[in-house]
């Protein structure tokens, strides 16, 4: 079957999103977490009816979406919903700011480190402390620091912001340690909001288990953002979920604007990605394993002495740089000697030195490509001519 990132290089240089044209066409764009795919049909079928309806308005009411995500979560994940309160949002960035600004203003808030680098400037916008508790590894993977986390609770933090799946390591936290994670919570008083954008792209094999499900004390401490933007290429459409199993841990003073930030289009194709998504869904998660694997080999043949572990979920890869003595940091170094673009490690926190995120949901050859390109400017030759010609 071919891969859904066989999308060709001519049509994508066509595209007008941040990641298309950020970057000079000789550019190799890597960095941002958008696929290089086609819809998935039943979305597609879907916004071309929301066009031909001329139904371009505001959006509504999103009890056909919460309905939709209920059935996808039960079916995926055996989460139960049917209790659950929502909130709609534009996006997990917003609905999370402004979560922050009403649960943890002059607040502690915990992170965990190398981590999505937005984390902070939801914090700071909060007018709360960032805590960073970076995770523990264990011969080369990693893992939440429970305890680390616990004395920051016990220090007086307030927000634990969990970042679930974990962006940008691809660490799927165990049921054993969200457990944990919810009894500190409960014992100390504090709140867990807990980002699962990524949670729909879990791997085979590994199992995600959603916050709110752990247990009573998770429901009871938590507040849960989810998107079909990762999994399914939504994210210009503007449609999140703010979730509490516990509706009373939603907090009152939400702003009143925050629902009609919400587009409408994003709202229609939010419900047919969880109402009948899952398909494709299956045959992107063959497709970002076929790339882990290539990437692996890739690394193994061209950058030997790259540390690279295949992500839990996702398609970004954490690279470990440190064995190069690199003249600038490494993003910075791979777009002008190599012209492909990645995210530096440094952005990420404490522990992200020496590192670059990078997004592999793209087509084999550009993976390929920009593997290549990287390999020839660590071995001092500069960048290769492109074997990829731009459009």
């Amino acid at each position: 079957m071919q891969s859904l990132f066989n999308v060709p290089l001519e049509e994508l240089q066509q595209r007008r999103s941040a990641k298309w044209t950020s970057y000079p066409e000789d550019v190799l764009p890597l960095p941002v977490a958008e696929m290089d795919v086609h819809l998935a049909a039943p979305i597609a079928r879907e916004l071309h009816r929301a066009i031909a309806e001329s139904d371009t308005g505001y959006a509504g009411d999103i009890g056909r979406l919460t309905e939709a995500f209920g059935g996808f979560a039960r079916e995926r994940w055996g989460w139960e919903t049917s209790g659950a309160a929502f909130k709609a949002c534009a996006d997990v960035a917003t609905g999370g700011t402004e979560l922050m600004r009403l649960l943890a203003h002059g607040q502690q808030v915990v992170v965990t480190p190398p981590v999505y680098p937005p984390f902070y400037k939801w914090i700071a916008a909060a007018g709360a402390e960032c805590v960073d508790v970076p995770l523990a590894q264990d011969r080369g993977a990693y893992r939440l620091d429970i305890d680390g986390i616990g004395h920051a609770f016990e220090a007086g933090a307030k927000v634990l912001l969990l970042c679930h799946p974990h962006n940008p390591t691809g660490h799927v936290a165990p049921h054993a340690d969200l457990l944990r994670i919810a009894d500190l919570a409960a014992e100390h008083g504090a709140l867990v909001i807990s980002d699962e954008i990524h949670a729909p792209l879990t791997a085979r094999g590994t199992e995600f288990t959603p916050y709110l499900s752990v247990s009573e004390n998770a429901a009871a401490t938590g507040l849960a953002l989810h998107s079909p933007s990762k999994a399914w290429n939504l994210a210009g459409l503007k449609c999140s979920l703010i979730v509490a199993a516990d509706p009373a841990v939603i907090p009152s003073g939400l702003p009143h604007e925050l629902p009609w930030g919400v587009g409408h289009l994003g709202l229609r194709a939010a419900e047919a990605a969880y109402r009948e998504g899952a398909p494709w869904l299956d045959d992107l998660l063959d497709a970002v394993e076929a790339n882990a694997r290539l990437l692996e080999g890739l690394s193994s043949d061209l950058l030997p002495g790259l540390r690279f572990r295949r992500p839990d979920a996702g398609y970004v890869a954490w690279l470990d740089l440190r064995k190069w003595e690199l003249p600038a940091p490494p993003a910075a170094f791979f777009l002008q000697a190599a012209r492909v673009a990645v995210s530096d490690g440094a952005d990420f926190g404490p522990g992200g030195a020496g590192h670059v995120r990078l997004n592999f949901a793209c087509s084999s050859e550009v993976l390929t490509e920009a593997v290549t390109r990287m390999a020839a400017a660590l071995g001092g030759g500069g960048a290769t001519q492109p074997a990829l010609k731009p459009a």
